[in-house]
């Protein structure tokens, strides 16, 4: 029964959108879960798949606590795209987007 239920649990985190992984991310990142929210709808939207999981990867991205320190955080990445799309949707939603 135990089994059967870690199974559910796993199929259900495996089902979890991309945008919500994203949300998530960024709560954990420190931001707000307001503008996580925010910003995740807009990222998903602008970054490939591949871009998200190199986001993900992003180990001192957890250790930001603030919109700035994440965004110095993903300058490692060197990914100008990324870097532009996030700070972009940080932006918006930072000002009530």
């Amino acid at each position: 029964m135990r089994a059967l239920s870690l199974a559910a649990l796993l199929l259900l985190a495996s089902c979890a959108s991309p945008e919500s992984r994203v949300r998530s991310a960024l709560i954990d990142a420190g931001l707000s879960p307001r503008v996580a929210t925010c910003m995740a709808g807009r990222m998903v939207d602008r970054l490939s798949t591949a871009q998200l999981r190199r986001l993900g990867g992003l180990k001192q991205a957890g250790q930001a606590r603030s919109v700035p320190a994440f965004l110095d955080a993903l300058r490692a990445l060197d990914d100008p795209h990324i870097l532009s799309v996030t700070g972009r949707a940080a932006l918006h939603c930072a000002v009530g987007g």
